[in-house]
Protein backbone atom coordinates (compact mmCIF):
# COMPACT_ATOMS: atom_id res chain seq x y z
CA UNK A 1 0.00 0.00 0.00
CA UNK A 2 1.50 3.01 -1.26
CA UNK A 3 -1.21 5.25 -0.10
CA UNK A 4 -3.91 5.57 3.22
CA UNK A 5 -6.97 5.60 2.11
CA UNK A 6 -9.21 7.75 4.05
CA UNK A 7 -13.19 8.38 4.52
CA UNK A 8 -14.60 11.53 6.04
CA UNK A 9 -17.39 11.59 8.24
CA UNK A 10 -19.81 14.39 7.42
CA UNK A 11 -19.73 16.90 5.13
CA UNK A 12 -17.96 19.30 8.11
CA UNK A 13 -16.99 23.04 6.04
CA UNK A 14 -13.66 22.26 7.90
CA UNK A 15 -13.56 19.25 6.01
CA UNK A 16 -14.71 20.39 2.62
CA UNK A 17 -12.97 23.50 2.33
CA UNK A 18 -9.64 23.05 3.81
CA UNK A 19 -8.71 19.91 5.10
CA UNK A 20 -9.69 17.06 1.93
CA UNK A 21 -8.59 19.71 -0.38
CA UNK A 22 -4.77 19.34 1.51
CA UNK A 23 -4.82 15.80 2.00
CA UNK A 24 -5.68 15.21 -1.86
CA UNK A 25 -2.49 16.63 -2.67
CA UNK A 26 -0.64 14.58 -0.45
CA UNK A 27 2.06 12.25 -1.18
CA UNK A 28 0.75 9.39 1.06
CA UNK A 29 -3.23 10.24 1.23
CA UNK A 30 -5.90 9.04 -0.86
CA UNK A 31 -9.53 10.90 0.32
CA UNK A 32 -11.58 7.93 -1.17
CA UNK A 33 -15.31 8.03 0.56
CA UNK A 34 -17.08 10.74 2.36
CA UNK A 35 -20.32 10.02 4.31
CA UNK A 36 -23.22 11.98 5.49
CA UNK A 37 -26.50 11.43 7.44
CA UNK A 38 -28.03 12.98 4.47
CA UNK A 39 -26.64 10.99 1.10
CA UNK A 40 -27.56 13.73 -1.57
CA UNK A 41 -25.30 16.09 0.33
CA UNK A 42 -22.42 13.04 0.92
CA UNK A 43 -23.54 12.81 -3.14
CA UNK A 44 -22.92 16.41 -3.45
CA UNK A 45 -19.62 17.12 -1.91
CA UNK A 46 -18.32 13.78 -3.52
CA UNK A 47 -18.90 15.49 -6.82
CA UNK A 48 -17.20 18.51 -6.11
CA UNK A 49 -13.98 17.05 -4.78
CA UNK A 50 -13.92 14.79 -6.94
CA UNK A 51 -14.32 12.23 -4.63
CA UNK A 52 -15.18 8.04 -5.21
CA UNK A 53 -17.65 7.27 -2.67
CA UNK A 54 -20.46 8.86 -1.06
CA UNK A 55 -22.34 7.19 1.98
CA UNK A 56 -25.97 7.73 3.77
CA UNK A 57 -24.54 6.71 6.99
CA UNK A 58 -21.69 7.10 9.08
CA UNK A 59 -21.70 3.46 9.49
CA UNK A 60 -22.26 2.18 5.96
CA UNK A 61 -18.38 4.27 5.66
CA UNK A 62 -16.90 2.50 8.54
CA UNK A 63 -18.13 -1.02 7.52
CA UNK A 64 -15.92 -0.33 3.92
CA UNK A 65 -13.31 -2.70 4.04
CA UNK A 66 -11.77 -0.79 1.68
CA UNK A 67 -11.43 1.88 3.80
CA UNK A 68 -7.93 2.47 5.70
CA UNK A 69 -8.53 5.85 8.24
CA UNK A 70 -11.31 7.96 8.95
CA UNK A 71 -10.78 11.72 9.53
CA UNK A 72 -13.21 13.15 11.81
CA UNK A 73 -14.48 16.81 11.70
CA UNK A 74 -18.14 15.75 13.47
CA UNK A 75 -18.87 18.37 16.03
CA UNK A 76 -16.90 18.10 19.21
CA UNK A 77 -19.75 16.19 21.52
CA UNK A 78 -19.74 13.63 18.88
CA UNK A 79 -15.04 13.06 18.20
CA UNK A 80 -15.08 10.82 20.94
CA UNK A 81 -18.34 8.39 20.14
CA UNK A 82 -17.58 8.35 16.44
CA UNK A 83 -13.64 7.95 16.97
CA UNK A 84 -14.14 4.74 19.08
CA UNK A 85 -16.45 2.99 16.36
CA UNK A 86 -13.89 3.96 14.06
CA UNK A 87 -11.09 1.75 15.90
CA UNK A 88 -13.44 -0.94 16.85
CA UNK A 89 -14.19 -1.25 12.91
CA UNK A 90 -10.23 -1.48 12.50
CA UNK A 91 -9.95 2.36 11.34
CA UNK A 92 -6.85 4.59 12.30
CA UNK A 93 -8.46 7.79 13.05
CA UNK A 94 -7.69 11.63 12.53
CA UNK A 95 -10.16 13.25 14.93
CA UNK A 96 -10.23 17.39 15.16
CA UNK A 97 -9.63 19.39 17.77
CA UNK A 98 -10.32 19.55 20.32
CA UNK A 99 -10.58 15.86 21.36
CA UNK A 100 -13.61 15.68 22.93
CA UNK A 101 -15.75 17.34 25.60
CA UNK A 102 -13.88 16.62 28.32
CA UNK A 103 -10.34 15.26 29.62
CA UNK A 104 -12.53 12.16 30.94
CA UNK A 105 -14.18 11.88 27.66
CA UNK A 106 -10.69 11.97 26.01
CA UNK A 107 -9.36 9.20 28.02
CA UNK A 108 -11.82 7.10 26.87
CA UNK A 109 -10.68 7.45 23.38
CA UNK A 110 -7.13 6.76 24.61
CA UNK A 111 -8.18 3.41 26.30
CA UNK A 112 -10.14 2.07 23.37
CA UNK A 113 -7.04 3.07 21.07
CA UNK A 114 -4.92 1.13 23.79
CA UNK A 115 -6.86 -2.09 23.25
CA UNK A 116 -5.66 -1.78 19.43
CA UNK A 117 -1.89 -0.60 19.17
CA UNK A 118 -2.18 -1.51 15.66
CA UNK A 119 -3.95 1.18 14.75
CA UNK A 120 -2.66 5.16 14.64
CA UNK A 121 -5.04 7.61 16.39
CA UNK A 122 -4.64 11.12 16.79
CA UNK A 123 -5.73 14.90 16.77
CA UNK A 124 -5.88 17.44 14.27
CA UNK A 125 -4.05 20.33 15.43
CA UNK A 126 -2.94 21.10 11.80
CA UNK A 127 -1.10 24.03 12.83
CA UNK A 128 2.26 22.40 14.39
CA UNK A 129 3.36 20.97 11.42
CA UNK A 130 3.35 23.98 9.56
CA UNK A 131 7.08 25.06 8.54
CA UNK A 132 6.38 28.58 10.77
CA UNK A 133 5.86 26.35 13.75
CA UNK A 134 8.64 24.33 13.71
CA UNK A 135 10.84 27.42 12.59
CA UNK A 136 9.45 29.11 15.74
CA UNK A 137 10.08 26.24 17.98
CA UNK A 138 13.78 26.16 16.78
CA UNK A 139 14.71 29.27 17.23
CA UNK A 140 13.57 29.03 21.25
CA UNK A 141 15.19 25.39 21.86
CA UNK A 142 18.52 27.09 20.17
CA UNK A 143 18.28 29.97 22.64
CA UNK A 144 17.48 32.95 19.82
CA UNK A 145 15.33 34.62 21.91
CA UNK A 146 17.57 33.81 25.43
CA UNK A 147 15.45 32.77 28.00
CA UNK A 148 11.84 32.25 27.31
CA UNK A 149 9.90 34.45 29.32
CA UNK A 150 6.19 34.52 28.03
CA UNK A 151 3.54 34.51 24.86
CA UNK A 152 0.93 36.13 24.23
CA UNK A 153 -2.04 35.24 21.60
CA UNK A 154 -5.01 36.71 20.47
CA UNK A 155 -7.63 34.61 18.57
CA UNK A 156 -10.64 35.94 17.34
CA UNK A 157 -13.59 36.10 14.91
CA UNK A 158 -17.22 37.61 15.12
CA UNK A 159 -19.96 35.27 14.76
CA UNK A 160 -23.29 36.11 15.86
CA UNK A 161 -25.72 33.25 14.28
CA UNK A 162 -27.76 31.58 16.86
CA UNK A 163 -28.24 28.25 14.52
CA UNK A 164 -24.26 27.92 14.38
CA UNK A 165 -22.87 24.50 16.28
CA UNK A 166 -20.30 27.16 17.43
CA UNK A 167 -22.65 28.98 19.88
CA UNK A 168 -24.35 26.10 20.94
CA UNK A 169 -22.98 24.78 24.74
CA UNK A 170 -24.51 21.30 24.13
CA UNK A 171 -22.61 20.32 21.13
CA UNK A 172 -18.89 21.94 22.85
CA UNK A 173 -19.31 25.46 21.55
CA UNK A 174 -18.00 28.51 22.90
CA UNK A 175 -14.11 30.57 22.35
CA UNK A 176 -12.11 28.24 24.50
CA UNK A 177 -13.38 24.97 23.20
CA UNK A 178 -13.28 26.11 19.06
CA UNK A 179 -9.85 28.65 19.17
CA UNK A 180 -8.89 29.07 22.85
CA UNK A 181 -7.23 25.20 22.86
CA UNK A 182 -4.73 26.77 19.85
CA UNK A 183 -2.82 29.09 22.24
CA UNK A 184 -2.77 26.37 25.00
CA UNK A 185 -1.76 24.13 22.30
CA UNK A 186 0.74 26.16 21.59
CA UNK A 187 2.65 27.41 24.45
CA UNK A 188 2.74 23.75 25.59
CA UNK A 189 4.47 22.93 22.28
CA UNK A 190 6.93 25.95 22.62
CA UNK A 191 7.35 25.37 26.35
CA UNK A 192 7.66 21.77 25.55
CA UNK A 193 6.02 21.54 29.68
CA UNK A 194 3.01 21.31 31.41
CA UNK A 195 1.14 24.34 33.10
CA UNK A 196 0.75 24.13 37.10
CA UNK A 197 -2.19 26.55 37.06
CA UNK A 198 -3.87 28.80 35.56
CA UNK A 199 -6.57 32.51 36.17
CA UNK A 200 -9.40 32.76 33.24
CA UNK A 201 -11.72 35.26 32.86
CA UNK A 202 -14.65 33.69 31.37
CA UNK A 203 -17.63 36.44 29.57
CA UNK A 204 -20.74 33.85 29.23
CA UNK A 205 -23.27 35.50 26.12
CA UNK A 206 -26.69 35.95 27.71
CA UNK A 207 -28.47 34.64 24.78
CA UNK A 208 -25.93 31.74 23.24
CA UNK A 209 -24.79 30.47 26.61
CA UNK A 210 -21.47 29.80 25.43
CA UNK A 211 -18.25 31.69 27.03
CA UNK A 212 -17.91 34.61 23.54
CA UNK A 213 -14.81 36.08 25.22
CA UNK A 214 -12.03 34.59 27.26
CA UNK A 215 -8.83 35.55 28.28
CA UNK A 216 -6.36 33.41 30.81
CA UNK A 217 -3.25 33.40 32.48
CA UNK A 218 -1.68 30.03 32.08
CA UNK A 219 1.63 29.10 34.80
CA UNK A 220 4.32 27.21 33.64
CA UNK A 221 6.31 27.94 36.95
CA UNK A 222 8.22 30.80 36.13
CA UNK A 223 7.35 31.81 32.66
CA UNK A 224 3.51 32.31 31.70
CA UNK A 225 1.60 32.29 28.52
CA UNK A 226 -1.68 34.73 28.18
CA UNK A 227 -4.50 34.60 25.72
CA UNK A 228 -7.83 36.37 24.39
CA UNK A 229 -10.19 34.23 22.27
CA UNK A 230 -13.61 35.65 21.30
CA UNK A 231 -16.19 34.61 18.88
CA UNK A 232 -17.38 38.07 18.80
CA UNK A 233 -14.56 40.27 18.27
CA UNK A 234 -12.83 41.59 15.14
CA UNK A 235 -11.04 38.69 13.01
CA UNK A 236 -7.49 38.76 14.02
CA UNK A 237 -4.91 36.53 15.08
CA UNK A 238 -1.66 36.87 16.06
CA UNK A 239 1.05 34.92 18.49
CA UNK A 240 3.95 36.76 20.41
CA UNK A 241 7.01 34.44 21.92
CA UNK A 242 9.10 36.78 24.48
CA UNK A 243 12.40 36.12 25.97
CA UNK A 244 15.22 37.31 28.10
CA UNK A 245 17.42 38.47 24.73
CA UNK A 246 14.65 38.68 21.95
CA UNK A 247 11.26 37.72 20.97
CA UNK A 248 8.80 36.08 18.08
CA UNK A 249 6.36 37.21 16.07
CA UNK A 250 3.95 34.96 14.14
CA UNK A 251 1.79 36.56 11.57
CA UNK A 252 -0.53 33.97 10.69
CA UNK A 253 -0.37 31.63 13.07
CA UNK A 254 -3.06 29.19 12.63
CA UNK A 255 -4.90 30.09 9.44
CA UNK A 256 -2.00 29.70 7.69
CA UNK A 257 -2.86 30.28 3.63
CA UNK A 258 -1.79 27.62 2.05
CA UNK A 259 -0.40 29.48 -1.32
CA UNK A 260 1.54 32.20 -0.17
CA UNK A 261 5.03 32.50 2.48
CA UNK A 262 4.16 32.68 5.64
CA UNK A 263 6.17 35.62 7.75
CA UNK A 264 7.59 35.07 11.33
CA UNK A 265 9.73 38.46 13.21
CA UNK A 266 12.85 37.35 15.07
CA UNK A 267 14.19 39.83 16.98
CA UNK A 268 17.62 40.33 18.47
CA UNK A 269 19.53 43.04 19.59
CA UNK A 270 17.31 45.81 18.12
CA UNK A 271 17.30 43.95 14.63
CA UNK A 272 14.63 42.41 13.12
CA UNK A 273 14.89 39.65 11.19
CA UNK A 274 12.16 39.14 8.43
CA UNK A 275 12.11 34.91 8.17
CA UNK A 276 9.94 33.46 5.19
CA UNK A 277 8.88 30.43 5.03
CA UNK A 278 7.96 28.44 2.07
CA UNK A 279 4.66 27.74 0.59
CA UNK A 280 2.94 25.08 2.83
CA UNK A 281 0.23 23.47 3.39
CA UNK A 282 -0.99 22.31 6.82
CA UNK A 283 -3.25 20.36 6.33
CA UNK A 284 -1.48 18.73 3.25
CA UNK A 285 1.53 17.97 5.72
CA UNK A 286 -0.90 17.18 8.33
CA UNK A 287 -2.22 14.40 6.17
CA UNK A 288 1.15 12.99 4.49
CA UNK A 289 2.57 12.89 8.53
CA UNK A 290 -0.23 10.97 9.47
CA UNK A 291 -0.38 8.49 6.40
CA UNK A 292 3.50 7.96 6.53
CA UNK A 293 3.13 6.71 10.77
CA UNK A 294 0.29 4.53 9.36
CA UNK A 295 2.07 3.04 6.60
CA UNK A 296 5.23 2.98 8.59
CA UNK A 297 3.83 1.86 11.68
CA UNK A 298 5.49 4.19 13.63
CA UNK A 299 4.22 6.40 16.10
CA UNK A 300 1.90 9.41 15.32
CA UNK A 301 3.83 12.73 15.29
CA UNK A 302 1.16 13.78 18.76
CA UNK A 303 0.36 11.44 21.19
CA UNK A 304 -2.98 11.02 22.15
CA UNK A 305 -1.68 11.45 26.16
CA UNK A 306 -0.93 15.62 24.50
CA UNK A 307 -4.77 16.01 23.31
CA UNK A 308 -6.12 15.00 27.25
CA UNK A 309 -3.42 17.47 28.86
CA UNK A 310 -4.39 19.83 26.62
CA UNK A 311 -8.58 19.33 27.79
CA UNK A 312 -7.24 19.71 31.22
CA UNK A 313 -6.11 23.19 31.02
CA UNK A 314 -9.50 24.41 29.02
CA UNK A 315 -10.95 22.81 32.41
CA UNK A 316 -9.23 24.41 34.77
CA UNK A 317 -9.62 27.57 32.91
CA UNK A 318 -13.36 27.33 33.20
CA UNK A 319 -13.20 26.79 36.69
CA UNK A 320 -10.92 29.29 37.51
CA UNK A 321 -13.45 31.55 35.61
CA UNK A 322 -16.31 30.11 38.23
CA UNK A 323 -14.35 30.30 41.13
CA UNK A 324 -12.48 33.77 40.53
CA UNK A 325 -9.06 32.06 41.47
CA UNK A 326 -6.16 30.25 40.23
CA UNK A 327 -7.36 26.88 39.88
CA UNK A 328 -4.16 23.55 39.32
CA UNK A 329 -4.51 21.42 36.23
CA UNK A 330 -6.23 18.40 37.80
CA UNK A 331 -4.51 14.88 36.67
CA UNK A 332 -7.49 12.21 35.98
CA UNK A 333 -6.41 10.42 38.70
CA UNK A 334 -7.24 13.00 41.00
Amino acid sequence: MSKVRWGVLSTAKIGTKKVIPGMQNGAYCEVSAIASRNLAKARAAASELGITKAYGSYEALLEDPEIDAIYNPLPNHMHVPWSIKAIEAGKHVLCEKPIGMTAEEGQKLLDAARKHPELRVMEAFMYRHHPQWQKARQIVRDGGIGRPVSIQTWFSYFNDNADDIRNQPEYGGGALMDIGCYPISLSRFIFEGEPRRVMGCVTIDEQFKTDTVTSAIIDFGGITSTFTCSTKSTPYQRVQIYGTTGRIEIKIPFNAPPDEPCILYHETDEEIQEVKLPISDQYTIQGDLMSKAILDESPTPTPLTDAIANMRVIEAILRSGKSGKWETIKDLAD
